[in-house]
């Protein structure tokens, strides 16, 4: 999501336009993934960010790997990176990372449907909600229009919820095939740009609501700001919609701990930090900082987009270069190397430990050693 730095851009790390030049000579230096920007726009070959190894490819950098599938891939695949001895298990030696689609705009918010086995995210400036189903890898257009959607889930019931920026509000689809609205509005003002969605079992919805949205018409459509960003939930019983933290500057992705007791949010706003609560009821307490992270091998600092979480607790985070595994300790522990900026993650299949990638333009997946914490 984009941060309060540049409202141009739905990337919460990209820089002004004045600033490009500047911005690619420094990734360069920095990093593989940027040092791939930097190469196509004419720069001289990078090397790999130290303390790393190299990619599975001949390049030094992910972005130049086959991903077609067509070139054979020695095993393990190397843009699967253990930082920590603890994240050792879940790499599994004989899989590869996969692309499994790409022509989007700007991907995100996918979600996994066990029920219709499929995986749904949103390609949010095109419109649409996009599908790859998981009995035959068919990828098909789910919704459109989709009210500029973004983050996405499903409940309980199997019905699916979505944040929509065109719409400015929490949507669900109904078996019959309506739509309603969950949440527009906090003590009668509008909604800024619902981001990104959780459930709760006892049938609470948990969103974040920051302006990426509304601050331009690329993602949704231009507006003021009538209520501060927050994080929000919706009471199954009653409908209410309570504001449950206003203490992030940008609150974007967000999930649940295993057992529910906690609530993790990625603020991509100033601090650029991971918050985490204790779950109390309908509230929360204890807010405080979970992590804080930068990029690995260059120490540049770095934000989380969307946020999942595995059985054993980690949180697995969509950040440069790709997507940062971090210990329920907060620390990292694991690296997985994407040529593109991936936004948000879901773990998805049969036994749920499926990771899937929305990253910019494609949709990527990677089979790891752990499953999934929840049910979307």
């Amino acid at each position: 999501m984009p941060d309060r730095l540049d409202a141009r851009s739905h990337d919460p790390e990209a820089p002004p336009s004045s600033a490009r030049r500047e911005f690619l000579s420094a990734l360069a230096q920095a990093v593989p993934l940027g040092a791939a920007v930097a190469a196509a726009a004419g720069g001289a070959r990078a090397q790999p960010a130290p303390g790393l190894p190299p990619p599975a490819s001949a390049s030094p950098f992910a972005a130049a790997r086959d991903w077609s599938g067509q070139s054979p891939l020695v095993y393990p695949d190397t843009d699967v990176v253990a930082l920590d001895p603890r994240f050792q298990p879940y790499i599994l030696f004989n899989t590869p990372l996969q692309r499994l689609y790409t022509g989007s705009l700007w991907a995100e918010g996918p979600a996994w449907s066990g029920v219709g086995r499929y995986v749904v995210w949103s390609d949010i400036p095109n419109n649409r909600q996009l599908r790859y189903v998981d009995d035959d890898a068919r990828v098909t257009t789910f919704r459109s229009p989709s009210g500029n959607s973004n983050g996405n889930t499903f409940d309980f019931q199997g019905r699916q919820v979505s944040c929509e920026h065109g719409g400015r509000r929490v949507a669900r689809y109904e078996p019959d095939g309506t739509v309603s609205t969950i949440a527009d509005k906090f003590n009668g003002k509008r909604l800024n740009s619902p981001n990104d969605v959780v459930v709760h079992p006892d049938g609470g919805i948990w969103f974040t609501d920051p302006p990426y949205g509304i601050r331009g018409d690329y993602e949704g459509n231009r507006a003021e700001s009538e209520t501060k960003e927050a994080v929000y939930r919706v009471d199954p019983q009653s409908g209410r919609v309570a504001l449950v933290s206003d203490e992030v500057g940008g609150p974007n992705g967000i999930c649940f701990s295993p057992d529910y007791s906690k609530l993790y949010v990625a603020d991509t706003g100033a601090p650029r930090e991971i918050k985490v609560w204790d779950v109390a009821g309908a509230s929360l307490r204890n807010g405080r900082r979970f992590a804080q992270i930068d990029i690995p091998g260059a120490g540049t600092p770095t934000a989380a987009d969307g946020i999942r979480c595995d059985v054993d607790g980690n949180i697995w985070a969509g950040a440069r270069p790709g997507v940062q595994v971090l210990a329920p300790s907060g620390e990292r522990i694991g690296l997985i190397r994407l040529p593109e900026v991936c936004a948000n993650v879901c773990f998805g299949g049969a036994k749920r430990n499926r990771l899937f990638m929305a990253a910019s333009q494609s949709l990527y997946a990677l089979y790891v050693g752990v499953r999934g914490a929840h049910i979307a």
